[in-house]
């Protein structure tokens, strides 16, 4: 039975990918084994034939598919026995069905309520004159229906009515017909909006304003306008609705089930009229409006994952002595320095801006702080009085070349608030851990932004209004992939970072930390062995995603496995060196054979990683922080207008443009058909989040507080 389930899974996988059978076969086996992504992806290349992480996602994917409808067929298959109507016909029907919405389309009939309008008209007798109505071939089905008044049947009509009850429930459970409707539905479905009257004048209501009255075909309506509509309908500014040319429709269904032109016919007409209005539009429609919002909420989430991983792989300064500045107006600015490794060694505060408006204080503090501490770089946050706290700063004229930098703190008072947050700094409060924050996302994006619910970091469209438990997964197996194609500094990191680390986890990354700090710094990577409960197979799919810096083996500070330690060293061997003079040496790692290397579990795609590996050990691959400059003339939205040049940053990507920070407290929109004049299919072949561009103002809307923008080229 194994076998045949294994089997099938692959099957079902295959059908829904074009990757190979053995490649596919062999991947399951690995995450049977508890295996991830990463570590499939970058150490069992000979077992997957090569396959990256997004393939490995696939199968992924697909084998929880897989799974979860194999769980949903043995459920219904029980219910449906329990009740003594299962056939072996229905049987296999139920077993080879091929996606949820056929097995349920199967199980309908036996999901019968008691309080339905058909049950009852069985109750009352009226089934064998719901037969005689479909048989069609009687001409006097009043006289009929006579015969089957009693006490709960007053008269034929009440007989009829109730016959039909039971028909428009056949009509209903037919899977032919539901399948016909399904079809024209998904090409010929309109949906549409009106406004509530009474919300039309509301302010918050006005954001929607293009919606009052919006009609298109459901399947050109894009993602981000799906969920727009939806969120509007859940703020009771709209009504949503789907509607379809139902007599048309209609017209072929009778075709399908009415084959005479008698008094049986016009019953079967009203019977399909009714299980039409009642049963089968509603169910379909709302069916299709789940499917939309799941094909939505799939799009929204997809933009929200990439937006994540550009930002978690965003350019870091890297080990710099920084002070960063949380900016504020009545309350100050929060003043902290850090040293190279992130540590807070200082903080306090200052008071610029109204209504202290210490100017000259707060310029002779800066400049005391950044002599005092070695200052290297300054982090400034993007919000409230940020623009004003740079000018400050670049108006002190500090002894030695100082960078300074505007960072986002999106997300920022969602970590200073945070159990890891007080857990770092228990003495401290919420203001001093939010400009830690800030200064240490500009030494490393990606090790400041693990500690954040990816949700509160503020890129994507609609990320509130999806499915929270797909987005949460998406964005889970992002962080992952990103942490782990980095790698980790384990004598450093942070146990949020190692925990997204392959194979390590909360629990274990607690571990870590807790023996770094009894016994010391890892020298080794086998060392990492010593960690309680971390046993051989967390090692196995972590030890070479976690970096020794200065081990005895320079390779514990690589991605190369320790599983290939021996391939390094024989290689190093050949040549007459040691490892660590074969390391950084290109023409030396070009002489080498491969093939020579390759056993029955070792090919030529692990020993091209390993040798690409050797040749920049570690590398970051990740680009580094440039300083950038918004135009200083611009204060408000009122110091635009139409035609100005602009420098500004990308901040958000969306299916239909991107937005930019141009320095002012409303970003800009460029519009998908701003960004070029020829089509855009995907925005992010044109920008990436966080890049530096220069825009065209087009438009500007002060009311409402709307930027149009053109990518400049």
């Amino acid at each position: 039975m194994a076998k045949l389930e294994s089997a099938q899974l692959v099957g079902y996988i295959l059908k829904h990918t074009q990757l190979p059978e053995k490649g596919v076969k062999n991947t399951i086996e690995l995450l049977n084994e508890d295996c991830t992504i990463p570590f499939i992806s970058r150490y069992r290349k000979e077992k997957t034939g090569n396959l990256d992480e997004v393939q490995v996602g696939a199968i992924v994917q697909f084998k929880e598919q897989f799974e979860s409808l194999e769980k949903r067929k043995k459920a219904i298959i029980k219910a449906v026995e329990e009740q003594d109507a299962l056939t072996p016909e229905l049987r296999i029907k139920f077993e080879t069905a091929e996606d949820i919405t056929q097995l349920e389309d199967l199980y309908l009939p036996f999901k019968k309520s008691i309080k339905t309008k058909a049950e009852v008209a069985r109750k009352n007798g009226l089934e064998p004159l719901a037969k005689i109505i479909m048989a069609q071939r009687n001409d006097d089905i009043e006289f009929t229906a006579s015969k089957y008044l009693n006490n709960d049947v007053e008269n034929e009509d009440d007989a009829l009515e109730g016959a039909r009850h039971i028909i428009s429930e056949w009509i209903n459970e037919r899977t032919d017909i539901r399948s016909q409707i399904r079809s024209q539905l998904a090409r010929f479905a309109i949906i549409s909006t009106k406004v509530i009257s009474t919300k039309k004048k509301d302010e918050k209501a006005q954001k929607y304003r293009d919606y009052f009255d919006w009609s298109e075909p459901l399947n050109k309506c894009p993602s981000h306008r799906f969920l727009a509509f939806l969120r509007a309908e859940s703020e009771k500014f709209i009504r949503v609705k789907i509607e379809l040319d139902d007599e048309r429709l209609l017209d072929r269904i009778e075709n399908r089930i009415i084959k005479s032109n008698n008094a049986c016919a016009k019953q079967i007409k009203l019977a399909l009229a009714d299980a039409y209005k009642r049963l089968l539009f509603p169910s379909l429609s709302n069916e299709l409006l789940k499917a939309a919002k799941e094909k939505a909420d799939d799009e929204a989430i997809s933009v929200f994952s990439n937006n994540l991983r550009q930002l978690l792989l965003g350019a870091p300064l890297g080990e710099k002595r920084i002070l960063a500045i949380d900016p504020g107006f009545k309350s100050g600015c929060k003043v902290v320095c850090l040293d190279a490794q992130s540590n807070l060694v200082h903080n306090e505060n200052i008071y610029p801006h109204a209504p202290q408006n210490d100017v000259s204080g707060a310029i002779k503090k800066l400049s005391s702080l950044v002599n005092a501490y070695k200052i290297e770089a300054i982090a400034i946050g993007n919000g409230t009085a940020s623009r004003e706290t740079e000018h400050l700063v670049k108006k002190v004229i500090f002894n030695n070349p100082v960078e300074v930098f505007v960072v986002s703190e999106a997300g920022a008072s969602i970590y200073s608030a945070s159990k890891i947050a007080r857990d770092e700094f228990p003495n401290y409060d919420v203001t001093v851990r939010g400009a830690v924050s800030i200064g240490r996302r500009l030494a490393d994006p990606l090790a400041e932004l693990v500690k954040i619910d990816p949700k509160s970091i503020g890129v994507g469209q609609y990320q509130h209004d999806v499915d929270q438990t797909k987005l949460k997964n998406s964005l889970d197996v992002v962080v992952e992939s990103c942490v782990n194609s980095i790698g980790v500094n384990i004598n450093t990191a942070s146990v949020p970072l190692l925990s997204y680390v392959s194979g390590i986890g909360p629990k274990l990354a607690e571990n870590i930390v807790i023996q770094r700090k009894e016994k010391g710094a890892f020298k080794s990577r086998k060392e990492i062995m010593d960690v309680p409960r971390l046993g051989g197979k967390a090692f196995e799919q972590g030890a070479a995603f976690l970096r020794i810096k200065d081990a005895d083996n320079p390779l514990d500070d690589s991605a190369v496995h320790p599983e290939s330690y021996a391939i390094v060293k024989q290689m190093a061997k050949d040549k007459g060196t040691e490892i660590l003079s074969l390391i950084g040496n290109k023409s030396l790692l070009k002489e080498i054979e491969l093939k020579k290397y390759c056993t029955e579990n070792v090919g030529l795609p692990t020993l091209e990683d390993i040798r690409s590996e050797l040749e920049k050990p570690g590398l970051d691959r990740r680009e580094k922080a440039k300083v950038f400059t918004f135009d200083q003339n611009i204060k408000s939205i009122t110091d635009l207008h139409s035609g100005q040049l602009l420098p500004g940053i990308v901040n958000n990507i969306t299916n239909f443009g991107c937005f930019v920070d141009i320095g002012i407290k409303e970003s800009g929109l460029i519009h998908v058909s701003n960004l070029s004049d020829s089509f855009v299919k995907d925005v992010n072949e044109h920008v990436h989040l966080h890049q530096q561009i220069i825009v065209k103002v087009i438009d500007v809307d002060v009311l409402r507080k709307r930027i149009q923008l053109k990518l400049h080229k």
